[in-house]
Order: C-alpha cells, then sequence, then structure tokens
C-alpha cells in the first residue's frame, strides 16, 4: 500500500512540476527584465539570467514616478481598506448568519444580487457621487450613522431582560433620534460640499461594503455552534462581547483568508485609483507604473522594477500563510 501511494505522488510530482516552472517563467523574466538594460526586452535570444541594471532601473524608476511614495499610498490604501472592510463585512456576515429579522431573505438577496452587476456599469455614478456630489455621499454616511444607531438600540431592547417586550419604545424612540438627529444632520450634509477626489478616503470608501465579503463571512459563521452564543447569553454577555469574544475567534482562519483577497485586490487595482487620484503624490503603485507607458517611450526597466517590488514581497508573504488561506477557505463547509 505504501509503495503504491509512493508511486502515485512520484507520477503526480512529475507532471506538476513542469507545470510549476512553467508558471514562475514569466516571474523569472520579469526579475531578469528588471536587471538588465531597457532595450533587453526586444533582444534576441531573450536573457534568462540576471544582469547589472537594477539599481540604475530604481533610480530611474524612482525619478520619474517618485515610486517609494506610491508605495506608501498602496500600503496604507490597502491596509486601511482591509482593516475596515473586514470588520463591516463581519458583522453583517454574522448578523445575516445568527440573526432573525424582518426583511432578511430579500436583503441577503440584494447583497447577492450586486454581484451579477458588472463593475464597469457603476464605475461612472460611483465616480459622479464622490468627485462631484461628495456632499451626497456624506448625506448617506450620517444617515448610515444614524440607522446603525437606531439599529443598535433595537438590538439592546430586543435581548435586554427589562425591555424586551416592550419593543415600541424601541420603535419610539428611534423615530424621536431620526427626527431630533437625523434630518437636520441630513439637511446640514446638503449645504455642505467637499470634494474627495485626490484623497485615500476617495479609493477606500466607495468598495468597503464588500459583497463578496459579507457572502463569505455569512457562511463561515453559519458553522459556529449556536448552542455556544446561547450559552453567553443566558450567562449575560451582550451581543457585541459574543461577537467578539466567541464569534470572531472561531472564524479566524476565515478572516485571514479573506483579509488576503480583499488586500490584494485593493492593491492591484488600477481603474478606480486611476480616476480619483490625478495628484502625483497621492497616487498608489500601479497607476504610477502604467504612468510610464508614453506614447514616444516605455520604461521597460523602470516597468519591471516597479513590478518586481510590488509582487516579490507579498508573494513570499502569501508562501508563509498559505496554510491559513486554505484553512479559511475551506472553514465555511460545515454549518451548525
Amino acid at each position: 500500500m505504501k509503495r503504491q501511494l509512493w508511486w502515485r505522488s512520484f507520477w503526480l510530482h512529475l507532471f506538476l512540476t513542469p507545470l510549476a516552472l512553467l508558471w514562475l517563467a514569466p516571474l523569472w523574466l520579469m526579475f531578469v527584465f528588471s536587471t538588465q538594460p531597457e532595450i533587453a526586452i526586444f533582444s534576441t535570444p531573450t536573457p534568462i539570467l540576471p544582469g547589472n541594471q537594477f539599481v540604475t532601473n530604481l533610480q530611474s524608476l524612482q525619478s520619474d514616478t517618485n515610486f517609494l511614495r506610491t508605495l506608501f499610498n498602496s500600503v496604507m490604501v490597502a491596509g486601511i481598506y482591509t482593516v475596515l472592510s473586514i470588520f463591516l463585512t463581519s458583522l453583517a456576515g454574522y448578523a445575516f448568519a445568527r440573526f432573525q429579522f424582518w426583511g432578511k431573505g430579500l436583503l441577503f438577496s440584494l447583497v447577492i444580487a450586486t454581484l451579477t452587476i458588472p463593475y464597469f456599469a457603476v464605475v461612472i455614478p460611483q465616480f459622479i457621487l464622490v468627485a462631484r456630489e461628495a456632499k451626497t455621499l456624506l448625506a448617506i454616511l450620517i444617515g448610515m450613522a444614524v440607522f446603525g444607531g437606531i439599529a443598535a438600540l433595537l438590538a439592546w431592547l430586543r435581548f435586554s431582560p427589562t425591555l424586551g417586550r416592550v419593543m415600541w419604545l424601541g420603535y419610539a424612540v428611534a423615530a424621536l433620534a431620526y427626527l431630533f438627529f437625523g434630518v437636520p444632520a441630513l439637511r446640514e450634509a446638503m449645504t455642505f460640499d467637499f470634494r474627495l477626489t485626490n484623497t485615500w478616503w476617495a479609493v477606500i470608501l466607495p468598495s468597503l461594503a464588500n459583497s463578496l465579503g459579507v457572502f463569505f463571512m455569512r457562511q463561515n459563521f453559519l458553522s459556529v455552534p449556536m448552542s455556544l452564543l446561547e450559552a453567553a447569553r443566558i450567562d449575560g454577555a451582550g451581543e457585541f462581547r459574543i461577537f467578539f469574544r466567541i464569534a470572531v475567534p472561531l472564524v479566524l482562519p476565515a478572516m485571514a483568508a479573506l483579509a488576503i483577497i480583499l488586500f490584494l485586490a485593493s492593491w492591484n487595482d488600477y481603474l478606480w485609483p486611476l480616476l480619483v487620484l490625478s495628484d502625483r503624490e497621492m497616487q498608489t503603485a500601479p497607476v504610477a507604473l502604467g504612468s510610464l507607458i508614453g506614447l514616444t517611450r516605455v520604461s521597460w526597466g523602470g516597468i519591471m522594477v516597479g513590478a518586481v517590488m510590488t509582487t516579490l514581497p507579498f508573494l513570499v508573504l502569501f508562501l508563509f500563510l498559505q496554510r491559513y488561506f486554505i484553512a479559511g477557505i475551506t472553514a465555511g463547509g460545515v454549518k451548525d
């Protein structure tokens, strides 16, 4: 039996090794061209060994794009986006998985339906919202904050031993809160205008409510045993404490996998930062690399150096974190 398994493993590796080398070949050529003169990319035969022009190409890249600054922008934008998006999608996924409320099925269906909408169909309205009518975006954010507070109040009333049976009081307080705080805030926001272009928030805010992340976290929170949550409620723990102390630790591998996906998606995003970041000091690394392709000159050496600097660190990081990524992807396969 062991001998049979050994031969099966041998033939499998013999078949997969050339495929792995074929996949690694473009990455190796990218590194080689980053160390060669710019014209080396057109030379025949194609060089397969590194040269000595890496520092020269790096200096050219830095002088053309201030690339170190764009790397800092990319790290900050991707990092802030990942943290905020993980927090919001985890809350939404937990609510869809473990709460029962009116319209839950319809609302979740709408969330899933947004996955079918092509990004290019919403990019122009999204740009208008951010670049020209930022006061409307501010109004939406304030409205979300008000309604979020209302929802938190209703949830507290629902699980409060004292006020759980008088939900009408919660609705009355919510209506008064929106009347006295929400409406004036919205009216004030509609008279206050500012532009979000050339700011990190223009890149971060529009895609925070990630539908794929909500679906992914919902599926993983469904695997959390309901008995643990009920036991914590019986012991008097609040909903936020249950979420952070019990539910979140059980789905940490899934959150790590989603964090990798969201970070790389933000890191590699090109179209949206290109539209909203025209200031050179605010551009991200992909936009800076794209600017090296001109009508009369293409800085192939600088592009290859930039590609190496943006790819290699995260490739190494992924190799170290791949077990968490695989564990997180498969963690939501079982429901309670």
